[in-house]
């Protein structure tokens, strides 16, 4: 066999360090992809399928794509889970001596991306590492574009739903981990279906302890674990030691950016599980997974993109520190009340950039010019920012104010050194300002009046010589040349070196012309070279202002929340809501702030008053379609979002510290597990029961309505009183259910209060008022209900009959029947229609009043329409 060329063994190489990623391959302007990359990545990305010669017999599979527009393709191979190796030249190939030296200088994967042609400005892209032995898990979570790094470690009781709950947190786009996590079924489907994110087991070498030890010490300037507050957690420090070792495998260099850590537990955050946060619609809706029709929807009126990163943050982790949620009120609250100053800050804040993102891409070396004008740009608005919030005495507005630096220096020195509109690209040229450098200043001037130096240099000669017709010319032989006719020879002086001997005339060059020929020929060249080590300079020393760009960043985002929450609150009338210590919720005409920002009329408020005492829980009875959900979602949002710092929508609200909203609303089936709607629905209701507390608040929806009417009813009873209990539970809790037996729980148990939706009946019509009024429901209006959700007219009728025979005790009669219909239906063969009624019938008689519930009832309303139909 043929040996290979000596290009494609050095491809086979490198491809043998990187065999599970898409080695993209430089070759002059072209990153190339051979053999099955090439096969891969020309499905994936509609290229066109080559060849190249290789050295054997058979032509290599090949295609490629341009280096300059290559983000847009690899974004859409990372997408579609595929790694990316970028190998580059590191020589000059013009000046190479045998095949150009090559090497990988960086992996892409989902969780390493930091171009913002790739990212959602909105979103952060997170990465986790996980550790797991026998003792605990270690997370570790980290956003290498903006340098935020979140750790924590978590107990072994319900590991795998705790791991599911953080990652669920922060819904990372890539998931490394020891071999340990891979044997959890459980959690690699959640990686797989419910966060469609990329999962990779990590050699036992990359959580080797002393190891990670140095690797975290290293990585945050020497600070000793006792300092960074793992010197208890091992776990939690094995997962971080991994994570970094991961990063610098596949990052190579820029990993410095990563400077702190935010060392969290369970306890610092409401405890919002994957459930709560879905049935609340927090950041997504339930149906369509939209932001419009979410609580994030609502409040999201931030102008950077730092806001909309930290709000999100904000609404998916509230805190239980009252000193925290006090403090974030009173800026909020200032903010409110001086609505000319918010608007100029807002105004403002529209014209900062993502400083977080951009100074990565300075760190990475990534950066090009526009990139560093937006920063100038962004610098600029900064003291106008401070000047503004000098009024402000909130302790949050001072801190902000305190915390943001000018970078009148950062600002100063793009200004100086980088011209107005920079071409993207900096190999083009033409980056930095006239006057920066005198050395290329000078260059410049040579490649703009090189005519004019050799006129001037031809014209001192022919003065010197006495030579009238010296002339001076250039071929690319010989370069640069002075030419004199043989009539003048006689003249030429002897400091003339004779280059060439023409027929006529003889050629010669000079020291100062060799000099300019050099100074012209090479100056393109050079001022590229110089124009990118001054680049690089300036880069340098905007880097070195990581730690005050990072704290102007993070303090520019709270300011940029903490406006947004002001605006919403003054435009939708919003209130701040009271903090207090006894864990009572009282909230007087409360209303629902997504329904209520979508809905085109009013909305009807509501009060609730929930307690530890006598209101520790409020079963709430009533058809459907009449607002129960909409009521408890209401509640447990409010609570959300005074705990996250936001005001409220309402009269006035009493919030008493929440440590977590736990939720059982509506149907989820998660068939797919082999799981049933009731199987899924106690697995919820046990997983409530064994994490919340007495501090929670439980919003439970029709619990035990997935099995028959005895044994859900028995159920919801044992569940209300085992919550009810305070020595068991005791927590807050919303019940809505449709067993109207519960109600009888008032006068039995202490601490239940019951209540029902208000509603209007005309004739069969019904009018619900929405209004939530204390008492237990003397209807459930099934039927009603029914024909709002368009059951034709005919079984609406009839069961209203079946309805009436029931309740005086009689079997219901069979229906009347059409005498016209009969006549027709003698004159048939084999008669449909009576086998129908038949079957009709026979399922009405089935009916036992003294046990149906309206669920039941609605159900069987359906059966019969199918019936008829």
């Amino acid at each position: 066999m043929a040996e290979l060329s000596p290009m494609m063994k050095q491809y086979f190489k490198i491809k043998s360090e990187h065999e599970d990623q898409l080695l993209f391959f430089r070759l002059g302007d072209f990153y190339e992809m051979f053999y099955d990359d090439a096969i891969t990545a020309s499905k994936e990305l509609e290229l066109t399928l080559t060849g190249r010669d290789c050295g054997q017999e058979e032509r290599a599979p090949m295609c490629g794509i341009p280096y300059h527009s290559c983000e847009a393709y690899i974004a859409r191979l990372v997408k579609k889970g595929y790694k990316v190796a970028i190998c580059e030249q590191m020589e000059n190939p013009a000046t190479a001596k045998g095949v150009v030296k090559r090497e990988v200088i960086r992996v892409v994967t989902p969780g390493t991306i930091i171009e913002n042609s790739m990212l959602d400005e909105s979103t952060n892209n997170f990465i986790c590492c996980s550790y797991l032995d026998e003792h605990a898990c270690g997370l570790s979570f980290a956003d290498i574009s903006t340098g935020e790094v979140y750790v924590t470690e978590l107990g072994m009781e319900e590991v795998e739903y705790k791991i599911m709950n953080e990652a669920g947190r922060f819904s990372p786009s890539e998931v490394v981990a020891n071999s340990a996590l891979s044997g959890r079924r459980q959690v690699m489907q959640f990686f797989k279906e419910k966060l469609n994110c990329l999962f990779d087991v990590l050699d036992d070498g990359y959580f080797e302890s002393e190891a990670c030890i140095d690797r975290v010490r290293h990585q945050f300037a020497g600070t000793d674990l006792e300092k960074l507050g793992l010197i208890d957690q091992p776990a939690a420090l094995k997962s971080l030691g991994g994570l970094i070792a991961y990063l610098y495998d596949t990052q190579k260099n820029g990993v410095e950016r990563l400077m702190t850590i935010n060392l969290y537990n369970e306890a610092q955050f409401m405890n919002l599980d994957l459930v709560a946060r879905r049935n609340l619609e927090l950041t997504q809706t339930l149906r369509s997974g939209d932001k419009r029709g979410t609580l994030l929807w609502v409040l999201d009126k931030t102008k950077t993109a730092m806001g909309k990163r930290l709000i999100k943050s904000y609404i998916e982790q509230p805190v239980v520190n009252p000193t925290i949620i006090t403090k974030r009120l009173g800026a909020v609250d200032e903010l409110t009340q001086n609505n000319v100053a918010r608007q100029d800050l807002m105004e403002l804040l529209g014209g900062v950039f993502d400083m977080e993102r951009l100074m990565t891409r300075i760190v990475y070396g990534s950066v090009n010019g526009r990139e560093l004008k937006a920063l100038a740009f962004t610098a600029e608005k900064l003291p106008k920012i401070k000047e503004l919030l000098a009024p402000f005495h909130a302790t949050y507005l001072e801190q902000v104010r305190e915390s943001i630096d000018p970078l009148s220096d950062i600002a100063a020195l793009i200004e100086a050194s980088i011209i107005d509109d920079p071409p993207v690209n900096l190999k083009e040229g033409g980056v930095i300002r006239d006057g920066y450098s005198e050395e290329l200043d000078a260059l410049r001037d040579v490649v703009q009046n090189s005519k004019k130096y050799l006129a001037n240099i031809e014209a001192t000669e022919r003065e010197k010589t006495g030579i009238k017709n010296l002339k001076i010319g250039f071929n690319r032989v010989f370069g640069y040349y002075i030419e004199v006719t043989k009539s003048f020879l006689s003249q030429v002086p002897e400091a003339y070196i004779r280059r060439q001997t023409l027929t006529n005339c003889e050629r010669y060059i000079t020291q100062e012309l060799k000099e300019l020929e050099e100074l012209i020929l090479g100056s393109k060249d050079k001022i590229i070279a110089l124009e990118t080590d001054l680049f690089e300079s300036i880069r340098m020393t905007v880097a070195s202002a990581l730690h005050r760009i990072q704290a102007t960043a993070a303090a520019v985002a709270k300011l940029d929340v903490f406006c947004s929450l002001g605006q919403v609150a003054v435009k939708n009338h919003y209130v701040r809501p009271n903090i207090n210590l006894d864990g009572r919720i009282e909230i007087r005409d409360g209303r629902h702030p997504v329904v209520e920002a979508l809905g085109s009329g009013p909305f009807v408020p509501n009060d609730v008053i929930l307690d530890k005492n006598e209101n520790r829980i409020a079963i709430i009875t009533g058809p459907n379609m009449a607002g129960k959900s909409t009521y408890m979602r209401q509640v447990a949002l409010i609570a959300l979002m005074a705990q996250m710092g936001s005001f409220v929508p309402a009269q006035s609200a009493d919030i008493g510290i929440v440590d977590g909203i736990f939720t059982r609303v509506g149907a989820s089936d998660d068939l797919s597990a082999g799981q049933s709607t009731f199987m899924v629905e106690m697995s919820e209701v046990a997983y409530i029961l064994k994490n919340a507390t007495d501090n929670s608040l439980l919003i439970l929806d029709e619990i035990g309505r997935g099995t028959s009417t005895y044994d859900g009813m028995s159920i919801a009873r044992a569940v209300i009183e085992y919550i009810a209990d305070k020595k068991k539970l005791g927590a807050k809790t919303l019940f809505a259910t449709h067993y109207h037996e519960l109600t009888e729980l008032e006068d039995a148990i202490g601490g239940v209060k019951n209540y029902n939706i208000a509603a209007k009946k005309r004739g069969d019509d019904i009018i619900f008022l929405r209004r939530i009024v204390r008492g237990g429901a003397d209807d459930s209006y099934g039927i009603e209900v029914s024909k709002l959700a368009g059951i034709p007219d005919p079984v609406i009728k009839r069961a209203h009959e079946v309805l009436r025979a029931l309740e005086t005790g009689k079997t219901p009669s069979e229906p009347k029947r059409n005498r016209k219909a009969v006549k027709q239906e003698e004159n048939m063969q084999v008669s449909f229609a009576q086998s129908a009624n038949d079957q009709l019938a026979e399922a009405i008689k089935t009916v036992d009043l003294n046990t149906i519930t309206p669920i039941e009832a609605l159900n069987k309303l359906y059966e019969l329409k199918n019936l008829v139909q």
